[in-house]
């Protein structure tokens, strides 16, 4: 496990020029996939992305209570992903447009983490963390890095800071955060299941205070669950302002023959475009049966699209 994730003996030199120029590269196909939105482009930046191995390294080097590595490996975190975000803003600079997830799926998908997103990264974690501890297995990792996705919220998080939509920067700056606490703290887990620490040499003056870096890495991991909370909250109440007024919006606009074509909950905001035939309809009967179901109607915008069918080959 040493040699699969520390970065240390005779080839140091070597692992270090690997890694930055893996991280370099794949924060470059990253940001060019997201740009472009191709699923398949960022895909295979996760592929290619190595800052897995310092996060299992920083978990490791705790168990193992070993300080140089923790220091480390801790530094290569931070450091590749600062670089990352910064390869993310400058793509953003030559790029015509901002990128954001108004635009661009991809960016929407990163921008927003909830509860469920921390589900699914301790799952991937205790995968990765199993996969180091057993070399018979550890052919999974290509998939622990796609479903970890490490490297792509940071250069979303760059993308979005150069277009100065700083909430949508630290939502996907929250998704790594979210990702790396999941790694961490599932893969104490499994160390401890593996029994790892037991092969500790004792007596070693420099050796780290493993209840305190363990009590550190749990106040990071709920640091990060706060906020993925109230997101969680947030878009569930979304969610369901959304089916609501697009419910009741449905019953007003179908006898007068119009039809909901969207609604769109953001915040206290709720955008709703209706398509109908003139004359447009009494918006005030609406706005009474959305209060009547408990939504605000001065946070509701609707607009109305009258609709027109022409018949280009007729006669006259």
């Amino acid at each position: 496990m040493r040699d699969a994730v520390f970065f240390e003996g005779p080839n140091i030199g070597r692992r270090f020029s690997r890694f930055w120029i893996l991280l370099l590269l794949a924060s470059i196909i990253a940001s060019a996939g997201v740009v472009a939105d191709s699923t398949a482009t960022v895909i295979g930046a996760m592929i290619v992305a190595p800052l897995m191995t310092p996060i299992l390294g920083t978990m490791l080097a705790v168990v193992l209570a070993d300080r140089t590595n923790l220091v480390r490996s801790v530094a290569l975190v931070i450091t590749g992903a600062a670089a990352a975000i910064a390869i993310g803003y400058l793509m953003g600079v030559f790029v015509v447009g901002d990128v954001v997830a108004a635009t661009n799926s991809q960016v929407a998908g990163r921008v927003s983490p909830s509860v469920v997103d921390l589900v699914a990264a301790l799952a991937t974690g205790v995968v990765g963390a199993v996969a180091l501890a057993r070399p018979d297995i550890s052919d999974t990792l290509p998939g622990v890095a796609i479903a970890i996705s490490l490297v792509p919220p940071l250069s979303v998080v760059g993308l979005t800071a150069e277009a100065g939509a700083w909430e949508e920067s630290l939502g996907a700056l929250l998704l790594f955060a979210t990702n790396v606490a999941a790694i961490l703290a599932t893969g104490l887990i499994v160390m401890a299941v593996y029994r790892v620490h037991t092969r500790v040499p004792a007596g070693d003056a420099h050796a780290v205070n493993r209840k305190s870096a363990i009590a550190v890495i749990a106040a990071f991991f709920v640091v990060v669950g706060v906020p993925l909370t109230a997101s969680t909250v947030q878009i569930t109440r979304g969610v369901q302002r959304e089916s609501t007024v697009r419910t009741v919006t449905a019953a007003w606009a179908e006898p007068l023959g119009w039809s909901v074509l969207s609604v769109t909950a953001s915040g206290s905001r709720t955008d709703v475009v209706v398509v109908g035939l003139p004359p447009l309809p009494d918006t005030g009967v609406l706005a009474a049966a959305l209060t009547e179901a408990g939504i605000d109607p001065t946070g509701v915008v609707l607009e109305l699209l009258p609709r027109a069918t022409v018949s280009l080959g007729g006669e006259g």
